[in-house]
């Protein structure tokens, strides 16, 4: 009898182990869902873009003198064309950009950030992107333009 206790027991433990380590192993140290156990969702099956890109649209010229509202809207809607004839849509938030220059003055400006998600970025589609952005910076007589993709931030000189 003591022999069939300690079977079910074990029994149980086992089967509680096996309910228990699935759940365990979709939740990080915080609890917080792990990114696996929010891929295994309700997002399974549905369409999505892995890459984006977004260029850095400032409001200044030659640096840090001001364009007037409508320049700058010019340049982002440009922008948002560009972006959305070669990755099918692209969005625009605004932003406050800052830097320190030589003489240790902080220099702000407002900028917009103009990006896209894509589906694939190969070299002809990156090529793309950084030679309008070189178009950009000598528009605006920048030094460089932002370009940040897939989270790194590049400058365009």
């Amino acid at each position: 009898m003591k022999r069939k206790g300690w079977l079910i027991a074990f029994a149980a433990t086992v089967l509680l182990l096996f309910i228990l380590i699935p759940v365990q192993q979709s939740y990080s140290a915080e609890g917080n869902p792990s990114a696996a156990a929010i891929t295994q969702s309700a997002l399974n099956d549905q369409f999505h873009l892995d890459h984006v890109v977004k260029i850095y649209v400032p409001s200044t010229v030659k640096g840090d003198i001001p364009i007037t509202d409508a320049a700058h809207q010019k340049f982002v809607d440009q922008t948002l064309k560009q972006l959305s004839t070669w990755f099918g849509g692209a969005t625009a938030i605004p932003g406050e950009g800052a830097w320190v220059d030589n003489s240790k003055t902080l220099i702000k400006e407002k900028v917009t950030i103009v990006y896209a998600f894509a589906e694939k970025l190969d070299k002809n589609s990156l090529n793309q992107v950084v030679d309008y952005a070189k178009k950009l910076k000598d528009d605006l007589a920048q030094e460089a333009i932002s370009l940040e993709v897939d989270g790194k931030l590049y400058f365009i000189e």
